[in-house]
Formats: C-alpha cells, structure tokens, sequence
C-alpha cells in the first residue's frame, strides 16, 4: 500500500479549501441577494406549497440546505413562521441542496474546470477590495466558486488510486458483500461522514469522488446519499436545543420527515437505482451500466447519482405532501408544550449557529421587542404599587426587582449577541449603523428598568414611613403615570416596525407631554409645601417620583429615535 499519513493529510486539507469555498460561495450569494431574500422568505407565510418553493429558493441562493433549515428553526423560535408553515421551507430546502451534486457532477466530472476556476479567480479577486458593495460581494461568490471546484480537484487527486493501493479498497469491498446490510452499513457511513464534515455538501462531494474513482459501486454510493439526508438534519437540531418548543418540533420534524423517506426508498432501493441508470443511458446514450460492479467508474455514474439524489428528495416530498399534518401531530405529541417555563428568557437567539448577518439582526430586534414589553410590565407594576391599596407591596417589589434583573441579563446578552454580528467582515454600511442603534437602544431600556426599580423602592420608603399624598397629588402622579405608559405604547410599537416605517412625530407630541406634565405638577408640588397639604417627606418622594418619571420619557425617545435610525437632537444623559 502507497498510501501514507501525509497523503491522508492532504486528503484533509483539500476537504477544508472545497468546504471554505463553500462558505465563502455561500456568504457573497446571501449578501449579494439582499432584500431579495428577505422577500423569497416573505413567501414562507402563505401555505405549505409556497413554503416548499420558499425552501428551495432560498437554498437555491444560499446553495447550504443547512443554513436554511437552521433560519426557518430559527424564524419558528422567533415567532416569525409557526412551525407548521416551516414544514413546507424544510421539504423545499431537502430539493434545494441538490443543486451542488449537479454542479459538481456537470463541472467537476465531465471537463477540466480547474483553469477556469483559477481564470475566475484571478478576474474577481481585485474586486474583493473594491468600494462598491455589490461589486465585492459578486467578487467574493465568484472566487469562493473557483476554490471549490480547486478543492474538488485536490480531492481527486488526494483520494488514494485504487490500482496502487489494493489493500484498501479489499478492505472497503469487504463491507459490500452483505446486500442490503451493506446498504444499511454504508447509509450509517453517509450519516456519519455528514457529521463529521457539517455539511451535506461537502459529504456529498466526497461521495461522488469516491464513485468516479471506483471506491464504491453506484448502490453503496447511493446508500451514502440516503445517509447524508439524515446527517444534514442534526445542525438544526443542535440550533434548536436551546431554543423554544416550536423551535425543537420543527427540528424534530426536519428529521423524521427524512428518515421516514430513507426509509420507504430503502424498500425500491434497487428497482430505483435501475430506473436512475436506464435514464442516464437514454440521454447519454452510454452502454455501460453504472449497476455493474464490475465498471463502477463510469462516466456517467456521478450524473445518475445526481439525478438520483434530486428524484428521491423531490419524490419524498410528493409523496409526503398529503401526511404532514400527520407527521406534525406526531411531531407535538413526541415534543409536548409542557408550560411552566419561565416567562421571560431569551426567546430567540443563542449561542448556537448564527445565521446571514441580516437575519440575525432580525432576530436580535425581536429580542428588543420583548425588552420593551418587559419595561411595559415594569411600569404596570409599579402603577400597582402606587394605587392598588390591596396588593402585599412586598411580593410587587420582588417582581419588580426579578424585572430589573432580567432586563440586565438582556442587555448583556443582546449587546453580545450586536458583537458577535459585528464581527462578520464586509458588513454593509446601513448593517453596522442599524446594530449601533440597536445598542443604544438596549442600554437607555436597561436605564428605564433601573429607574422603574429605584421609583418601586421609593414606595418601598413612603410605606415604612406611613407617609401619603393628599387626594389631588395622587391624581396629579396618576396623569404621570398614564402619560409615561402612553408613550412606552409607542416607543413598544416602533421597536417592532422597521426603521423606514418608524415616524416619530407621535413619540416626540409624547415625550413633550411627560415634559409639561412634569413642569406643571412641580409647580403644584410647591404650593403644596408651602401651604402645609402635605409632610415634607412625601412632597420630597413625590418631586422624586416626579423627576424619575420624566427621566424614563427621555429614554423612551432616545429608543424611538434610535428604532427609526437617527437622532433628532443630543442624546439626553441621565444623571444620578
């Protein structure tokens, strides 16, 4: 045997370039589709069959069924798709990421593609430092497209040669004699070498050197695809363990929706197969069967693997079709709603994969969305405090303060989660300035949940002191109170609005009126005093709650500002 460990290196590295190119193909094909993939995603709502095109378009562009099924478990975590309108992007997705076994069947396989590759990687590569941003992201496609099919050639070349090295392939044919355990055995290969590659694409690749070298026959090789389509599905479900239980039952979905086609192509396997290779032969006109062991390097035998990778995803989910409200039953009933979960965590990101810059930045806002409903629940309880005679004031400044502390955990995590977004190379110009916004967004919300804590504790005084105000101050913090809440209903509905929706005509009328509220009711807080109506330790708690309230209407414009992208004046900084 010829073969050595620097080779089996090799070997490796050239798996890594083809799996880099992919990425790379991948990141300038999303970032070159832009708003346009966002409205192929805007199809995902209508029914299950738009959902299946849906599917297939957007792993047509992103050329990674990966990345598509994680968004969509993602999109379903989210609140943005329910899961049952994500079954139809997941079975589109399956269709989807054929798409590579065609392109590396037609160009890998049947003409030397290497020096057009290298061709169109010298074109584009300048490009890559280019100004324009669509000029750099055709660029970083088009050379990310030229190293893949560079690193497919450097696999052709590191996989051993099957004339030098008999020892191997005896050891590989050995697996082969069992009939259909063999294929068994090998659909566990294709699922296992899927997880070690996390990409369908790049086992896929593999697969189809390994049957133009004559490694493995047309069947066992087809057993691998079969075991790749199951592989593919373990990175959404990895996305979705930390997520909600929408997010796990579309993951879960994902998978026996999968396994259940393996499953029933297991049984025609060989029939199939026959069928795939009689239509090969009748376009191609080659008399050579791909079926014979004996000739397992055909050169059409990577085109009837293709072909037989695209029918069985596109018969699986024909067939299907009609049972998936079954198989979403099962789905709810092995991934119950068990409830009692805590009411507030984060909903929708995670650390697991990050999806395209643009959709995680969709993801971060609904988490800032519900921010500010937390902030909503803040101010309601605090209202409680004030002017319920029957709540255990106790219990309500617990709440308040398991608020506060919430919302310092969101901050931390969403300003994270901004970072890590932050750190994809070549973001757009309007990306970067939207995370900027949305990190000052979530500090002045963290500030508004310290100052609804700090009023609450206020209370918290005026108890232990059996201080009250007299019925016309109460009124007074009342209207103060209904303005803040009435300006925080805005600010909540402008957060969930995208930026060039946002008018802040309404949250500036608002925060004006928090602002003559707290000017004409200070002023009343003095006659007051001075007429004896009230003891100075609640008239000095009352100007407090006054002004605190008032430093909470600034926030809440410094966020409706920043929802809409810009800055009407100075940022208000509030002072200790």
């Amino acid at each position: 045997m010829t073969y050595s460990l620097f080779d089996f290196l090799q070997l490796i590295g050239s798996l890594g370039i083809f799996i880099f190119g992919m990425k790379i193909f991948s990141e300038g094909l999303q970032k070159m589709a832009g708003s346009r993939l966002k409205g192929i995603l805007s199809g995902m709502t209508r029914n299950r069959l738009t959902g299946v095109v849906t599917g297939f378009g957007t792993t047509a562009i992103t050329q990674s069924s990966t990345t598509t099924t994680v968004m969509a478990v993602s999109f379903v975590n989210a609140g943005l798709l329910t899961f049952v309108q994500s079954t139809g992007v997941i079975m589109g997705a399956n269709i989807g990421t054929t798409i590579t076994a065609w392109m590396v069947s037609l160009f890998g396989f049947k003409f030397q593609i290497t020096p057009i590759a290298l061709a169109v990687i010298g074109i584009f590569f300048a490009f890559l430092f280019s100004k324009n941003n669509r000029l750099r992201n055709i660029a970083e496609a088009m050379v990310g497209f030229g190293i893949i099919f560079i690193g497919l050639e450097f696999i052709k070349g590191a996989v051993p040669d099957i004339n030098s090295n008999p020892e191997m392939f005896a050891f590989l044919d050995s697996f082969t004699d069992y009939g259909f355990l063999s294929m068994l055995a090998f659909v566990l290969v294709g699922t296992i070498l899927t997880l070690l590659t996390q990409s369908s694409s790049a086992a896929t690749a593999i697969t189809l050197v390994m049957l133009f070298e004559g490694w493995v026959t047309f069947p066992i090789a087809a057993a691998m695809i079969l075991g790749e389509n199951i592989g593919t599905t373990v990175t959404a479900n990895i996305a979705a363990l930390v997520g909600n239980v929408h997010a796990k039952r579309a993951a879960r979905f994902h998978f026996f929706f999968n396994v259940i086609g393996v499953l029933w192509m297991l049984a025609l396997i060989f029939p199939f197969l026959h069928m795939m290779d009689n239509i090969v032969q009748y376009f191609t006109g080659s008399p050579a069967s791909v079926m014979d062991p004996a000739t397992t390097a055909r050169e059409n035998s990577t085109l009837a693997l293709s072909l037989f990778h695209t029918s069985f995803n596109v018969l699986n989910v024909v067939l299907l079709f009609a049972f998936v409200p079954y198989l979403v039953r099962f789905v709810q009933y092995i991934q119950p709603d068990r409830g009692g979960e805590e009411e507030f965590h984060l909903r929708y990101i995670s650390g697991g994969p990050m999806t395209s810059p643009g959709f995680s930045v969709e993801q971060a806002n609904k988490e800032i969305q519900q921010f500010t409903d937390v902030i909503q629940k803040m101010h309601d309880s605090v209202h409680e405090l004030l002017f319920d005679p029957e709540v255990k004031h106790d219990k309500i400044i617990e709440k308040v303060s398991k608020f506060e502390d919430v919302t310092d955990v969101l901050e931390i995590e969403i300003s994270d989660y901004l970072v890590r977004i932050s750190e994809h190379t070549n973001l757009e110009h309007s990306m970067t300035e939207r995370i900027r916004f949305m990190q000052t967004m979530i500090n002045d919300l963290e500030r508004i949940a310290d100052i609804y804590f700090q009023i609450a504790k206020l209370t918290e005084r005026m108890t232990e002191s059996k201080a009250s105000w007299p019925d016309d101050a109460a009124e007074e913090m009342l209207q103060m109170m209904n303005s803040v809440r009435e300006a925080i209903g805005e600010m909540n509905r402008n957060v969930a609005k995208n930026p060039e929706n946002v008018s802040l005509d309404k949250a500036i009328e608002l925060e004006n009126l928090v602002d003559q509220t707290r000017d004409k009711f200070r002023d009343t807080h003095y006659v007051r005093l001075e007429s004896g109506n009230y003891p100075a330790r609640a008239g000095v708690i009352f100007m407090d709650m006054l002004n605190r309230l008032e430093r909470i209407g600034d926030h809440i414009l410094n966020v409706n500002e920043a929802a809409a992208g810009r800055r009407l004046r100075a940022m208000r900084i509030d002072d200790e």
